[in-house]
């Protein structure tokens, strides 16, 4: 009987062994996807000890593929209930079950990578949240699904026949003994092994659990190279780790926990009812005649790297271009926004304190109330009568039911405005579309009193299928001077090419306004930023921090120029706020800001992902940041201590405290009688 079962574990090992092998060849082929670095020369040991920890890392998972067969298959086949080949079929559709579980999530990880550029993360969450047919259209048209599917299916018969080849290989025979005793003492010895070698294997080459690995344990030559750090990650491990962590760790604290990281950064210690009374602010007085009509015009994905000079080759931003290089427009190149995706940085925007990824526009409390910071209520305060314009529908993330309580007037969808018959993507109706149906409605509908407009496009998001030769975009036309490789791939013409369509509709959108109302004030940044990844073939290497974390920032008024920012090369989305009231509101007007006004001197910024310094942005989730300066170049990185700690946990402990306190919520109409 035992020698069935020797015989039979053998099979599992080496069914087993088959895994980290799969996995070693993910993780080959992710670093050369990826991989940032011109010649991977003098990496050889990082590279080592990426793929042995990884090894190590991966068996979290993998180590099951020896402990299922051997209870499914080992110990029935060693009792007789079927025979040794049953069992080997058994064995290879298990097999194959889990190579196909890590198939999906190799494939989930390379194209979370592509668009976020990082391995799975908690962003990863808000996925429930999503639109799952724009999902599911991104996948297909974006990300190459169908080819995925194909490649699945070829997959799939590479891993049959390569398990077939692993449980082909030669086993050890079972000894003869000449003594039970001496048998019954080898089967012990085996058994025991077996046990040990399991939780030895499990546990990540330690039999102490504590002592598995983390990514906090990754050895340092590893971790300090931030990519090669993240392709240690098996992909099962990382969402393992996604799962493990709690959606958002702000709201397991108690309010005395809250109060101690607020009283950290209040300009008093005294505590008042509400947290943000501490953060009420006098204005200076005008800088600018007030403007009938105020702009914020927020482009999605609008980044300020392609503002910049290296890559004015692809001219992509003639539209943008209107605004940015007017006498009268104030730019900063350092610039943050309040999320890395979208609805935090609008909510951000709305609310004038950070979401922190708590979701407030989900939350029912915040449909019937908001805070004093809010920016539609203090305009209001101001005669201005606030619209919030959508490229999309309203109904996706609650807005048609936050944005009114935040203190705005309207609250309009292009899906409905713009008519059924609209061009739409997924996410929203064709920007140049949404934008000229705006501006003609914004003329159309004036109200005689001063106006202030939120308008948030859409059609810079993935997957990009609008049909742009339609729309004026050859790649000759807009950019001769490309280099070749840009300019030969389809895909990243599609993807830039939409760009230079979002951009044309907001420099339009941008020249009509201003021809209607010559004293307006504009204001014009992005969401967020994205990774282009395929600049990479123009510049060499890797998108850098800045790249990626960098929307564009712009400020006019034919009042303005570049000196009303006091000297600053830095600011961010929670800025913007305060800068329009001491720009517009009279002298000794009160108003709540988290921030002082990019009218002052600011020497940094943060959100709850990113800091930023004059000489350096880094990141909050690790301790990598990029040094900035014209003695640096692009792909410098260093690890360091982040800064601003304290700051960015008052801050979030902010709003975690008005989460968790929904009475001190109020409705516009509240607000306004309290602070008249």
């Amino acid at each position: 009987m035992f020698e069935q079962f020797f015989l039979s574990m053998q099979q599992d090992i080496k069914l087993f062994f088959f895994f980290p092998v799969l996995c070693a060849v993910f993780r080959t082929i992710f670093i050369k996807v990826y991989n940032p670095y011109d010649s991977l020369k003098g990496k050889g040991k990082v590279i080592w000890n990426c793929y042995r920890y990884g090894f190590w890392w991966g068996m979290d998972f993998n180590a099951y593929l020896f402990l299922i067969p051997f209870v499914l298959v080992t110990l029935p086949v060693t009792f007789g209930v079927f025979s040794f080949v049953a069992g080997n079929m058994v064995r290879l559709y298990i097999g194959l079950i889990y190579a196909l579980i890590l198939y999906g999530a190799f494939v989930g990880k390379m194209i979370f990578y592509y668009h976020f550029h990082d391995i799975f993360n908690q962003t990863i969450r808000l996925g429930a949240k999503a639109e799952k047919h724009n999902l599911l259209d991104i996948f297909l048209h974006q990300d190459h699904g169908l080819a995925i599917i194909a490649a699945g299916f070829v997959y799939y018969f590479v891993c049959k026949y390569s398990i077939y080849g692993f449980l082909a290989l030669p086993s050890l025979p079972y000894p003869a003994f000449s003594s039970s005793l001496i048998a019954y003492v080898f089967n012990t010895v085996v058994v025991l092994a077996l046990i040990v070698g399991f939780y030895f294997f499990r546990y990540g080459g330690t039999l102490l659990h504590d002592n598995k690995p983390e990514w906090d344990t990754i050895p340092a030559i590893v971790k300090k190279d931030i990519f090669f750090a993240r392709a240690t990650v098996d992909d099962l491990p990382a969402l393992k780790a996604v799962r493990k962590k709690k959606p958002n760790k702000l709201l397991e604290r108690t309010d005395e926990e809250n109060i101690k990281a607020i009283q950290n950064i209040v300009p008093q210690q005294k505590c008042l009812e509400n947290p943000l009374y501490h953060f009420q602010r006098k204005a200076k007085g005008p800088k600018i005649s007030k403007p009938s009509h105020i702009f914020l015009l927020v482009g999605e994905s609008y980044m300020h790297q392609l503002f910049e000079p290296a890559y004015q080759c692809l001219n992509l931003v003639s539209g943008g271009n209107t605004l940015y290089q007017d006498p009268h427009t104030a730019v900063l190149h350092n610039f943050l926004s309040a999320g890395i995706i979208s609805r935090p940085s609008i909510v951000s925007l709305m609310t004038g304190i950070f979401d922190a990824g708590l979701e407030l526009n989900e939350r029912e409390s915040w449909w019937r109330g908001t805070v004093p910071t809010a920016l539609p209520l203090q305009l209001k305060r101001l005669g201005y009568r606030s619209t919030y314009w959508y490229g999309g529908s309203l109904t996706h993330g609650n807005f048609n039911q936050f944005a009114p309580a935040c203190g705005f007037d309207q609250a309009r969808a292009a899906t409905e405005f713009c008519g059924p018959d609209a061009p739409q993507t997924w996410v929203g109706v064709y920007d140049n579309v949404f934008l000229e149906k705006a501006a003609e409605l914004i003329q159309k509908e004036d109200s005689g009193q001063p106006e202030f407009h939120f308008l948030y496009t859409t059609s810079f998001h993935g997957p990009f299928k609008i049909d742009l030769e339609k729309y004026g975009y050859s790649t000759e036309g807009v950019m001769p001077n490309a280099p070749t490789a840009i300019k030969n791939d389809k895909a990243i013409q599609k993807e830039l090419g939409t760009f230079w369509f979002s951009d044309q509709a907001v420099g339009k959108f941008i020249q009509t306004m201003r021809n209607a109302y010559p004293d307006c004030l504009f204001i014009v940044t992005a969401d967020h930023a994205i990774n282009l990844s395929c600049l990479k073939k123009m510049t060499g290497h890797d998108e850098t921090i800045h790249d990626r974390r960098t929307p564009v920032f712009m400020l006019n008024h034919h009042e303005l120029d570049q000196s009303i920012l006091a000297g600053n090369v830095l600011g961010s989305h929670m800025h913007i706020m305060p800068t329009i009231m001491e720009l517009i509101a009279p002298q000794g007007f009160m108003y709540y800001s988290l921030f002082s006004s990019m009218t002052e001197p600011l020497d940094h910024a943060i959100s709850p992902a990113n800091w930023l310094r004059p000489d350096a942005i880094g990141y909050y989730d690790n301790d990598f940041y990029q040094p900035l300066g014209p003695e640096y170049v692009p792909t410098d990185l260093r690890e360091g201590p982040r800064p601003y700690l304290k700051e960015i946990a008052g801050m979030e402990a902010i709003t975690a405290y008005l989460v968790n306190h929904p009475e001190l919520l109020k409705s516009t109409d509240e607000w306004l009688n309290i602070q008249k």
